[in-house]
């Protein structure tokens, strides 16, 4: 049992030798066919170990003469190298003699153009933000490239470069005392571009279709504004675009679109009336119920007053008015004594006294009742401020206007309607008492009469 397993194993052992030669040996019958192919394994494996080697010392020849080519390439790269060195280094001092030959012929013209330098950027950089580069583009380019060149030391500057600059400084004083119209491409406020006639006035602001435009930072282009000015501003802008020769009251922007871009910034009626959030339009729906109370109460009173004069100077009572009904108790009461005439006349009279005072009382309330609520909006606006102080602190004064503008606005909301309130409620207060006045006294007139009869 232990030969029939050792057998087993060398047969594995020999399969595995033979399977690195080219043919496949047979299986073998005994242990001779198995020492034979053994044998003949090895034979083959040692032949194949030859070659190998013999392939390894020729590839080791060849790799030597490679090595020795790197070599030689390597020291001719190293003679070129220190031959080059000496020729930069003769560069140099020929470049550094030519240099100061170049510096003692210029003399004071190296100062000159270096001023010409500083002058050039600087105008160039002033012509990009100048509305006269709409008109004219293309300036600020070429005084750019005079300014690059000139910071080169290799190069100088022609009588025409410098004549150029001199032309882009007398063209933008002329054309800043001039208001020219010509045509160009103007970006709406919704992003279109459209071919528009525009008026350029000096270098201080462009209108077209009577809206003001913006020059695009850094480009030859313009832009209506997203928001224009009040109108007190775009009022005269068409009287301008129509290019009447009589003189047009128009306003200047003497900063380039600077002050303009901050005026169209501030904020609007309706907007000053929305930073006053809902307590800001409960006052105003307030002043307006009490403007419609007090106009209707000044009509009334008016024509009230009207009819109580005419029934002042007639002696036949008329239903129409309050003085007419008075002096109809006498009529109704011929009979009667003094005291229940009197009685009869002051019952009269106050019943007139509601219809004549009808909600005046309540123009009196909202005139009290408007700045208290300008205070409550006052103190939820202080409330909002330390709130944004509390989770953003005070580096961003932006953060704290929303509760800053509510508390003021609403401040100033309450006092608009109170102080109107008040003046009116005073005026229609004054006018009710002068016609109740006129009722007292003459129902004391005809008590008077009434007793003077009855003695």
């Amino acid at each position: 049992m232990k030969l029939k397993h050792l057998l087993t194993a060398v047969v594995l052992v020999a399969s595995s030798f033979t399977m690195a030669t080219p043919t496949i040996a047979q299986e073998p019958v005994d242990l001779d066919q198995l020492l034979q192919q053994l044998k003949e394994g090895k034979f083959a494996q040692s032949q194949a170990n030859q070659e190998r080697e013999a392939r390894f010392r020729a590839q080791a020849e060849q790799q030597q003469q490679i090595l020795r080519d790197a070599i030689a390439q390597r020291d001719q790269l190293e003679a070129l190298s220190a031959e080059l060195e000496g020729q930069f280094e003769e560069n140099e001092r020929d470049l550094a003699a030519l240099e100061d030959a170049l510096t003692q012929r210029m003399g004071s013209l190296k100062e000159l153009f270096g001023v010409l330098q500083q002058v050039a950027g600087d105008t160039a950089s002033t012509l990009q933000n100048s509305y006269v580069s709409v008109e004219f583009p293309g300036r600020s380019d070429a005084l750019s490239d005079l300014a690059q060149k000139m910071g080169s030391s290799s190069k100088l500057a022609s009588i025409e470069e410098i004549e150029s600059v001199w032309f882009a400084l007398q063209q933008e004083m002329t054309e800043s005392g001039k208001v020219s119209q010509f045509d160009t491409t103007v970006t709406l406020a919704s992003g279109e571009k459209v071919e528009k006639s525009v008026v350029r006035v000096g270098t201080f602001n462009m209108v077209a279709d009577g809206k003001y435009l913006e020059l695009i930072p850094g480009t030859d282009a313009v832009a209506e504004l997203v928001r224009q000015p009040s109108g007190r501003y775009l009022s005269t802008v068409e009287a301008l675009e129509q290019g009447d020769e009589n003189p047009v009251r128009f306003g200047l922007d003497p900063t380039g679109g600077s002050i303009l871009g901050l005026l169209v910034q501030a904020p609007g009626t309706m907007e000053r009336i929305e930073q006053g959030s809902t307590v800001g339009y409960i006052i105003l729906g307030l002043g307006v119920i009490g403007l419609l109370i007090a106009l209707e109460r000044f009509i009334t009173l008016t024509l009230m007053g009207g009819k109580v004069k005419r029934q002042l100077k007639q002696n036949d009572a008329k239903q129409d008015n309050p003085l007419g009904r008075v002096m109809a108790v006498q009529d109704k009461y011929p009979q009667v004594d003094t005291e229940t005439l009197e009685l009869k006349l002051s019952e009269a009279i106050l019943r007139e006294v509601p219809k004549i005072t009808r909600n005046l009382t309540f123009i009196k309330i909202i005139s009290v009742v408007a700045p208290l609520l300008g205070l409550l909006g006052t103190v939820t606006g202080m409330i909002n401020t330390f709130q944004a102080i509390t989770l953003f602190g005070t580096g961003d004064p932006k953060l704290m206007a929303g509760g800053i503008s509510q508390a003021l606005v609403t401040t100033v909301l309450g006092l608009v309607v109170a102080i109107p309130m008040t003046l009116l409620f005073a005026t229609l207060n004054t006018r009710s008492r002068n016609i109740v006045h006129v009722l007292q006294e003459q129902a004391s007139g005809i008590i008077a009469e009434r007793s003077e009869r009855s003695h």
